[in-house]
Protein backbone atom coordinates (compact mmCIF):
# COMPACT_ATOMS: atom_id res chain seq x y z
CA UNK A 1 0.00 0.00 0.00
CA UNK A 2 1.35 3.37 -0.99
CA UNK A 3 0.62 6.23 0.79
CA UNK A 4 1.28 10.31 0.07
CA UNK A 5 -0.87 10.96 3.95
CA UNK A 6 -3.12 14.04 1.54
CA UNK A 7 -0.35 16.24 0.71
CA UNK A 8 1.95 16.79 -2.25
CA UNK A 9 4.83 15.51 -2.19
CA UNK A 10 5.86 12.06 -3.96
CA UNK A 11 3.95 8.71 -2.76
CA UNK A 12 5.86 6.38 -0.13
CA UNK A 13 4.94 2.92 0.76
CA UNK A 14 3.65 2.57 3.91
CA UNK A 15 4.86 -0.73 4.67
CA UNK A 16 8.02 0.54 4.37
CA UNK A 17 7.91 3.35 6.15
CA UNK A 18 6.53 1.20 9.59
CA UNK A 19 9.83 -1.40 8.84
CA UNK A 20 11.65 1.50 9.40
CA UNK A 21 9.92 2.50 12.35
CA UNK A 22 10.60 -1.18 13.80
CA UNK A 23 14.25 -0.37 13.17
CA UNK A 24 14.27 2.66 14.96
CA UNK A 25 12.24 1.25 18.12
CA UNK A 26 14.67 -1.69 17.93
CA UNK A 27 17.60 0.25 18.58
CA UNK A 28 16.31 2.64 21.17
CA UNK A 29 15.43 0.02 23.49
CA UNK A 30 18.40 -2.24 22.31
CA UNK A 31 16.32 -5.43 21.58
CA UNK A 32 12.66 -6.19 21.73
CA UNK A 33 10.07 -9.51 21.52
CA UNK A 34 6.97 -9.11 19.37
CA UNK A 35 4.54 -7.86 22.11
CA UNK A 36 7.14 -5.05 23.37
CA UNK A 37 6.98 -4.03 20.00
CA UNK A 38 3.68 -3.88 19.59
CA UNK A 39 2.69 -1.97 21.82
CA UNK A 40 5.28 0.08 21.54
CA UNK A 41 4.62 0.95 17.95
CA UNK A 42 1.01 0.08 18.54
CA UNK A 43 0.71 -2.61 15.74
CA UNK A 44 -1.04 -5.83 16.40
CA UNK A 45 1.06 -8.49 17.30
CA UNK A 46 0.46 -10.44 14.22
CA UNK A 47 2.34 -7.00 12.27
CA UNK A 48 4.81 -6.64 14.51
CA UNK A 49 5.75 -10.25 14.27
CA UNK A 50 5.59 -10.01 10.49
CA UNK A 51 8.12 -7.02 9.77
CA UNK A 52 10.50 -8.34 12.92
CA UNK A 53 10.99 -11.67 10.87
CA UNK A 54 11.08 -9.63 7.71
CA UNK A 55 14.04 -8.13 8.66
CA UNK A 56 15.39 -10.75 10.38
CA UNK A 57 15.25 -12.83 6.97
CA UNK A 58 16.77 -10.03 5.01
CA UNK A 59 19.53 -9.70 7.78
CA UNK A 60 18.82 -6.40 9.00
CA UNK A 61 17.93 -8.12 12.36
CA UNK A 62 18.61 -10.81 14.59
CA UNK A 63 17.44 -12.71 17.10
CA UNK A 64 18.97 -13.86 20.53
CA UNK A 65 17.48 -15.24 23.41
CA UNK A 66 14.23 -14.69 21.96
CA UNK A 67 14.20 -10.98 21.54
CA UNK A 68 15.12 -8.90 18.29
CA UNK A 69 18.76 -6.50 18.20
CA UNK A 70 19.87 -4.75 15.03
CA UNK A 71 22.17 -6.99 13.03
CA UNK A 72 25.92 -5.83 12.14
CA UNK A 73 25.07 -5.11 8.35
CA UNK A 74 23.69 -2.15 9.59
CA UNK A 75 27.50 -1.85 10.40
CA UNK A 76 29.04 -2.78 6.98
CA UNK A 77 26.39 -0.80 5.39
CA UNK A 78 27.52 2.21 7.14
CA UNK A 79 31.23 1.41 6.80
CA UNK A 80 30.32 1.45 3.15
CA UNK A 81 28.38 5.05 2.47
CA UNK A 82 31.19 6.52 5.17
CA UNK A 83 34.43 5.03 2.90
CA UNK A 84 32.59 6.61 -0.36
CA UNK A 85 32.79 10.04 1.70
CA UNK A 86 35.72 12.36 0.08
CA UNK A 87 34.90 14.31 3.31
CA UNK A 88 35.83 11.57 5.69
CA UNK A 89 38.60 10.09 3.24
CA UNK A 90 40.53 12.90 3.01
CA UNK A 91 39.40 14.36 6.41
CA UNK A 92 40.56 11.77 8.47
CA UNK A 93 44.84 12.32 8.25
CA UNK A 94 43.97 15.85 9.38
CA UNK A 95 41.54 14.55 12.47
CA UNK A 96 43.96 12.10 13.73
CA UNK A 97 46.60 15.04 13.83
CA UNK A 98 44.50 17.78 15.35
CA UNK A 99 43.60 14.88 18.16
CA UNK A 100 47.20 14.12 18.71
CA UNK A 101 48.25 18.13 19.01
CA UNK A 102 45.47 19.23 21.35
CA UNK A 103 44.92 15.93 23.56
CA UNK A 104 40.55 16.15 23.17
CA UNK A 105 37.96 14.69 21.17
CA UNK A 106 38.15 15.83 17.84
CA UNK A 107 35.32 15.25 14.92
CA UNK A 108 34.47 15.53 11.23
CA UNK A 109 30.72 16.09 10.98
CA UNK A 110 28.84 16.30 7.93
CA UNK A 111 25.07 17.47 7.74
CA UNK A 112 21.98 15.14 6.72
CA UNK A 113 18.39 15.34 6.66
CA UNK A 114 18.88 18.68 8.85
CA UNK A 115 20.77 16.63 11.35
CA UNK A 116 24.76 16.57 12.13
CA UNK A 117 26.20 13.12 10.91
CA UNK A 118 29.46 12.40 12.96
CA UNK A 119 31.59 10.66 10.07
CA UNK A 120 34.85 10.21 12.17
CA UNK A 121 35.64 11.03 15.89
CA UNK A 122 38.65 10.34 17.56
CA UNK A 123 39.67 10.52 21.21
CA UNK A 124 42.64 12.81 22.70
CA UNK A 125 45.22 11.50 24.73
CA UNK A 126 44.14 14.00 27.39
CA UNK A 127 40.80 14.28 26.67
CA UNK A 128 37.94 13.16 29.16
CA UNK A 129 36.46 9.64 28.59
CA UNK A 130 32.60 9.44 28.91
CA UNK A 131 30.26 7.59 27.66
CA UNK A 132 28.06 10.53 26.04
CA UNK A 133 31.05 10.85 24.14
CA UNK A 134 31.82 7.59 23.15
CA UNK A 135 28.93 7.20 21.84
CA UNK A 136 28.08 10.42 19.68
CA UNK A 137 28.82 8.58 16.26
CA UNK A 138 25.61 6.36 17.38
CA UNK A 139 23.41 9.34 17.04
CA UNK A 140 22.21 12.51 15.02
CA UNK A 141 22.77 15.33 16.23
CA UNK A 142 20.48 18.94 16.45
CA UNK A 143 23.03 21.29 14.58
CA UNK A 144 22.40 24.36 16.46
CA UNK A 145 23.71 23.17 19.67
CA UNK A 146 27.28 21.76 18.34
CA UNK A 147 30.04 24.17 17.28
CA UNK A 148 30.58 21.66 14.15
CA UNK A 149 26.85 22.01 13.60
CA UNK A 150 26.49 25.78 13.77
CA UNK A 151 29.71 25.88 11.52
CA UNK A 152 27.47 23.88 8.88
CA UNK A 153 24.64 26.16 9.42
CA UNK A 154 26.18 29.18 8.83
CA UNK A 155 27.15 28.75 5.30
CA UNK A 156 24.15 27.15 4.52
CA UNK A 157 21.37 29.32 2.30
CA UNK A 158 18.87 30.61 4.61
CA UNK A 159 16.05 29.12 3.51
CA UNK A 160 17.66 25.93 4.00
CA UNK A 161 18.09 26.88 7.87
CA UNK A 162 14.91 28.08 8.20
CA UNK A 163 13.39 25.12 6.76
CA UNK A 164 15.20 23.09 8.60
CA UNK A 165 14.24 24.87 12.29
CA UNK A 166 11.12 24.45 11.08
CA UNK A 167 11.17 20.47 10.85
CA UNK A 168 13.50 19.92 13.82
CA UNK A 169 12.76 23.02 16.12
CA UNK A 170 15.68 24.49 18.46
CA UNK A 171 15.58 22.62 21.55
CA UNK A 172 17.38 23.21 24.89
CA UNK A 173 20.16 20.89 25.62
CA UNK A 174 21.19 23.33 28.32
CA UNK A 175 20.25 26.67 29.90
CA UNK A 176 22.80 28.59 27.36
CA UNK A 177 21.35 26.58 24.06
CA UNK A 178 20.39 29.33 21.28
CA UNK A 179 16.18 28.18 20.91
CA UNK A 180 15.17 31.51 19.45
CA UNK A 181 15.39 31.53 15.83
CA UNK A 182 16.68 35.37 15.70
CA UNK A 183 19.24 34.72 18.22
CA UNK A 184 20.37 31.66 16.20
CA UNK A 185 20.90 33.59 12.94
CA UNK A 186 22.36 36.65 14.70
CA UNK A 187 25.11 33.74 15.80
CA UNK A 188 25.57 32.18 12.20
CA UNK A 189 26.48 35.99 10.84
CA UNK A 190 28.60 35.73 14.13
CA UNK A 191 30.13 32.81 12.74
CA UNK A 192 30.40 33.86 9.17
CA UNK A 193 32.27 37.00 10.10
CA UNK A 194 35.23 34.97 11.85
CA UNK A 195 35.05 31.83 10.14
CA UNK A 196 34.53 29.62 13.02
CA UNK A 197 31.74 28.30 15.85
CA UNK A 198 32.48 28.11 19.16
CA UNK A 199 29.78 26.58 21.68
CA UNK A 200 30.19 27.00 25.39
CA UNK A 201 28.25 25.01 27.42
CA UNK A 202 25.19 24.38 24.79
CA UNK A 203 25.69 20.95 24.51
CA UNK A 204 26.77 19.64 27.56
CA UNK A 205 27.56 21.72 30.75
CA UNK A 206 31.25 22.49 31.25
CA UNK A 207 32.00 21.57 27.90
CA UNK A 208 33.42 24.05 25.31
CA UNK A 209 34.29 23.11 21.28
CA UNK A 210 35.13 24.78 18.83
CA UNK A 211 33.96 24.03 14.75
CA UNK A 212 35.34 25.17 11.36
CA UNK A 213 33.16 24.94 8.17
CA UNK A 214 35.32 22.75 4.95
CA UNK A 215 33.33 24.08 1.90
CA UNK A 216 33.86 23.40 -1.81
CA UNK A 217 35.54 26.53 -4.30
CA UNK A 218 31.86 27.43 -4.80
CA UNK A 219 31.56 27.97 -1.22
CA UNK A 220 29.37 24.97 -0.60
CA UNK A 221 29.87 23.82 2.99
CA UNK A 222 30.42 19.68 2.78
CA UNK A 223 30.97 19.14 6.78
CA UNK A 224 32.98 21.05 9.51
CA UNK A 225 36.14 19.77 11.86
CA UNK A 226 35.63 20.53 15.21
CA UNK A 227 37.84 19.89 19.02
CA UNK A 228 35.90 19.40 21.98
CA UNK A 229 36.84 19.44 25.40
CA UNK A 230 36.35 20.60 29.36
CA UNK A 231 36.48 24.20 30.20
CA UNK A 232 39.11 24.15 32.33
CA UNK A 233 41.02 22.70 29.46
CA UNK A 234 39.77 25.12 26.83
CA UNK A 235 39.87 28.74 28.72
CA UNK A 236 40.94 32.12 27.97
CA UNK A 237 43.24 32.35 24.91
CA UNK A 238 43.43 28.38 24.35
CA UNK A 239 39.45 29.06 23.44
CA UNK A 240 39.20 32.50 21.96
CA UNK A 241 42.67 32.22 19.77
CA UNK A 242 44.86 29.42 19.69
CA UNK A 243 42.30 26.66 19.46
CA UNK A 244 40.45 28.49 16.45
CA UNK A 245 43.56 28.77 14.78
CA UNK A 246 44.39 24.87 15.00
CA UNK A 247 41.00 23.69 13.56
CA UNK A 248 40.48 26.28 11.22
CA UNK A 249 43.80 25.32 9.67
CA UNK A 250 43.60 22.03 9.33
CA UNK A 251 39.76 22.60 8.08
CA UNK A 252 41.58 24.31 5.31
CA UNK A 253 44.18 21.66 4.88
CA UNK A 254 40.79 19.56 4.20
CA UNK A 255 39.75 21.97 1.55
CA UNK A 256 42.69 21.68 -0.12
CA UNK A 257 42.91 17.97 -0.60
CA UNK A 258 39.17 17.61 -1.61
CA UNK A 259 39.65 20.69 -3.88
CA UNK A 260 43.19 18.88 -5.50
CA UNK A 261 41.89 15.78 -5.39
CA UNK A 262 38.15 16.78 -7.36
CA UNK A 263 40.66 18.06 -10.07
CA UNK A 264 42.57 15.13 -10.80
Amino acid sequence: MSTNDGNDGPRTLKTVSVAADVVEAVRERGSVGVTELAEYLDLSKSTAYIHLKTLEENGFLVRRDGAYEIAFKFFVLGEYARNRSPLYQYGKPEVDELAEETGQYTHIVTEENGYGINLYQVKGETSISDDYQSEKPQHRDHLHYTASGKAILAYLPRERVEDIVASHGLPAHTEHTITDPDELFEELAAIRERGYAYNDGEEIEGFRAIGAPIRNPEGEVLGSLSVSGPASFMRDERFRDDLPERVTRAANVIEVSLNMNSHA
